[in-house]
């Protein structure tokens, strides 16, 4: 059939973006949307959802690597053609959810996937420590400061006790982001890891005139660190670019551009350690991770003392916190000089918030308060 420019839409067989959602619903949902009523965890990793109607929805939730294997997922797919009529989806955290629609299927469920070893560990709910969200890192990142994968499976090894049971006094978001552009979300995260550079960009005069556009790589750079420059290669005046390192921010667009400015560093590159931050909107406004350690080093393939203090950090919070209370709203609540102080963590001047705007993004929040003035 052709085309016909008055009915574009005839005879189209692709479109763009994914498809229509409700395509992939199991049908127990998909003829409930709208009318649940309640959802209750019945045990770590096992909820259950109860509709007007009358109808269930028990959810097993495992948690699951970021970057897994073919294999893996194949696995998966049987599993979910095994119990769950073919349905499977994934969590924005990465956990991986098997849908059943009664009761006496969950057990040869659990059953199954405990019979598989610790492939697909069941937990991640309520209060917990939930699955690490994580950018790509060294596997395929072209500007990471440290390793996605690495320190999240270091940690988690660490801590599984808290992924597979309730016993903190509330959910622990724990994110990593391999560079200060934060693609991770741990800008709202109650523990964060962040890659940070500590060194500008480096120029390699001899390539840079050959690889890169130099006005794309001083465009590229948001805050004008980047200017036009001539240099001496091999006796001869070429032109080339100069960075200002006092205001460089390490945030690599300047490399995206030109692959002639690279910025991973061994030693000036590593982790920075936030905490405190939080989506949800109950108890208090959401809130922004706040820096408590500038810089630990990348000590692959274990990363220690990113694994040390963010245990330590976390068994003071599950000693200390009140139930229900987030780590930022403890904090908050004790006072961040006593949080230092109970989490042996020394405070330094690159915790101190000077941004000229902080008063316009602290204070933008769905939470009000009215006051009277009638006297």
């Amino acid at each position: 059939m052709g085309y016909d420019p008055k009915n574009p839409m005839v005879g189209r067989i692709t479109d763009l973006g994914p498809p229509k959602y409700d395509k992939f619903l199991p049908p127990v949902i998909l003829n409930n949307k709208g009318k649940w009523l309640y959802h209750e965890i019945l045990e770590p990793g096992v909820l259950v959802h109860v509709s007007e109607t009358g109808d269930e929805v028990y959810t097993i939730r495992v948690g699951s690597a970021r970057l897994i294997s073919i294999e893996h997922i194949r696995e998966m797919c049987d599993i979910a053609d095994k119990h769950c009529d073919g349905y499977l989806r994934f969590t924005t955290r990465n956990n991986a959810e098997f849908m059943v629609d009664a009761k006496d299927k969950v057990a040869p469920l659990l059953e199954d996937l405990k019979s598989r070893g610790n492939k697909f560990p069941v937990g991640g709910t309520g209060a917990c420590v939930t699955n690490p969200v994580h950018t790509q890192g060294w596997v395929h990142c072209h500007t990471p400061a440290t390793d996605a994968s690495g320190p999240v499976k270091a940690v988690m090894d660490d801590l599984f006790e808290y992924f597979g049971s309730m016993t903190l006094p509330a959910q622990v978001r724990i994110a990593l982001a391999c560079c200060l552009n934060m693609c991770g979300a741990v800008h709202a995260s109650d523990i964060a890891i962040l890659g940070v550079h500590r060194m500008p960009p480096m120029i390699d005069h001899e390539r840079i005139s050959g690889v890169c556009e130099l006005p794309l790589a001083i465009a590229a750079c948001p805050l004008g660190a980047v200017k036009p420059a001539k240099a001496e290669v091999n006796g001869e005046e070429i032109k080339t670019v100069k960075v200002n390192a006092e205001r460089c921010m390490f945030c690599g667009n300047c490399y995206t551009m030109c692959p002639a400015m690279p910025l991973a560093d061994p030693d000036g590159d590593g982790i920075a350690i936030l905490v405190g931050g939080k989506v949800s909107n109950s108890r208090s406004a959401p809130k922004f991770s706040k820096m408590v350690i500038p810089f630990l080093p990348n000590t692959p393939p274990r990363w220690p003392e990113t694994t040390e203090v963010i245990r330590k950090i976390l068994v003071v919070y599950a000693k200390n916190a009140n139930k229900y209370e987030r780590l930022g709203e403890w904090a908050e609540r004790i006072g961040w000089e006593k949080w230092f102080e109970m989490c042996e963590i020394p405070f330094t001047d690159k915790s101190i918030d000077d941004y000229r705007l902080a008063y316009d993004t602290w204070r933008t929040t769905t939470q009000f308060k009215y006051t009277s003035h009638i006297k």
